[in-house]
């Protein structure tokens, strides 16, 4: 058999397509993180902004709490987590917001409550700030940033508009959105972790907002890389258009169990699979309450859309197994095989006629749709 030749290695630049010399970064070299090469010093000195915040993945200030835990991907928590953010008292608080334990929802009832025209209004104007607050938190997306300086900007966005981020020590969760990145599905906690070019990120963000609850989501490409990488796009735009087809049913008289079978065949096409663990959900003065919105084909969700009610579809699509994995902080859900996973979610209320979209982009909404890269002739 031959000997291959040793394989080039290519210079860490941003867009930079020349092969790397012998120039190694001496921070990395410092901190023991292997193969940061450039091809000059110039090529260095451009990109120090944006290549020495990966300094602080490997940061003997930071740790990962659960080094022996068999993860499923190459994502890790990096620790420690920030002091928990503070709510001024002036603000009003959900009933969970000192005890963590929510006193509505599914145990109590399983009525499916239709709002009357002052819950509407209510329903509305929250949704409306939330939409306000996820767009400032989207628009600060970028490789350099940690999905704890993301938290810091939803926290203070939801305090500007007299609201609670209602994440917040909602079953003891300990931070104010939930940040999933890559093959997280939902509820990542933020933390030091550093964005990086070619990430994909969703963020969640719910408000609490005069007594009503308004929930919604997107996934975001950090920076240019994630835009060229086929199967990030193919995830990100199947979530996206697997909502987009789930709406267009909503109506009364719409079985619950129907949503399901339009996502499921969408994602499918697509050739993406269907999370099952995790569903929509009613939501109003509560959280979380009825009715449960699966996203997959023949569930067996009962009841149908009714004028006045209010509820989250939020179709969660992997690139490969729907199977989950929670790491042992009790909330990070991962895919079960390490491949990436992408959520859209809006806050919907049911009207006479049809549905209105209580969470809508809006024309300056950060993100969007990205066709998918075309392959190089």
């Amino acid at each position: 058999m031959t000997e291959q030749p040793p394989a080039k290695k290519k210079c860490l630049g941003a867009d930079c397509e020349n092969d790397a010399g012998s120039l190694q970064c001496p921070k990395c070299l410092s901190l023991g993180i292997k193969g940061s090469f450039f091809c000059s010093q110039d090529c260095f000195k451009k990109n120090w902004n944006t290549h020495k915040e990966l300094h602080k993945l490997a940061s003997p200030e930071t740790y990962n709490p659960f080094p022996t835990f068999s993860y499923t991907g190459p994502l890790r928590p990096v620790y420690p987590l920030s002091p928990k953010r503070v709510v001024p008292k002036s603000i009003p608080h959900p009933d969970y917001a000192e005890s963590g334990i929510p006193g509505g929802g599914r145990t109590r009832s399983n009525k499916i409550e239709q709002l009357d025209e002052k819950g509407r209004e209510g329903m509305r104007k929250v949704c409306r700030l939330a939409r306000e607050v996820l767009d400032i938190a989207a628009a600060a997306i970028r490789p350099g940033i940690t999905t704890d300086d993301l938290d810091k900007i939803v926290h203070e966005a939801c305090i500007e508009r007299n609201s609670y981020p209602s994440p917040l020590n909602y079953n003891f969760f300990p931070k104010s959105v939930c940040t999933s990145l890559n093959e997280v599905i939902c509820h990542g906690i933020p933390d030091k972790r550093v964005l990086v070019d070619g990430d994909i990120l969703n963020l969640d963000v719910t408000l609490y907002h005069e007594g009503y609850h308004g929930d919604l989501n997107e996934t975001y490409y950090v920076g240019d890389k994630a835009k060229a990488d086929a199967d990030s796009v193919r995830v990100v735009e199947t979530a996206r258009e697997c909502l987009e087809e789930a709406i267009k049913l909503v109506k009364p008289g719409t079985l619950f169990r129907d949503f399901g079978n339009v996502i499921e065949a969408h994602a499918k096409s697509r050739g993406c699979s269907v999370i099952r663990t995790y569903v929509g959900h009613g939501i109003n003065k509560t959280f979380h309450c009825p009715p449960n919105i699966p996203h997959y084909a023949k569930n067996r969700a009962v009841g149908e859309c009714k004028p006045g009610m209010t509820f989250t579809i939020e179709p969660m699509i992997a690139l490969g197994k729907y199977r989950d994995v929670t790491w042992p902080d009790n909330w990070t859900s991962t895919t079960i095989d390490g491949k990436r996973t992408a959520q859209f979610e809006h806050t919907l209320l049911v009207t006479e006629t049809g549905v209105e979209i209580l969470t809508a982009r809006t024309a300056d909404s950060p993100g969007g749709p990205v066709p998918m890269p075309t392959a190089a002739a």
